[in-house]
């Protein structure tokens, strides 16, 4: 499931958060399927990032350059 593929990058990380960037960048890469043609599944990344109360929305801090904030698990 694309929560489960979310999980599993945040969890990879060493500070367990991610931007959507990386985000996408983890999925592509450990899913190659996801690299190639239609980009759709970002689409649905967000959708559950955005919907599923797993995730939380971790803001950046005014002196952290950057953009976006960065995506953990509750």
């Amino acid at each position: 499931s694309y929560a489960g593929m979310i999980g599993q990058a945040i969890l990879s990380s060493s500070d367990s958060r991610l931007s959507l960037n990386e985000i996408y960048n983890w999925i592509a890469t450990v899913f190659p399927f996801f690299e190639r043609g239609d980009r759709g599944w970002q689409n649905s990344i967000r959708h559950n990032l955005s919907l599923n109360k797993s995730f939380e929305k971790v803001e950046r801090a005014a002196n952290v350059p950057g953009k976006g904030g960065w995506w953990a698990i509750k």
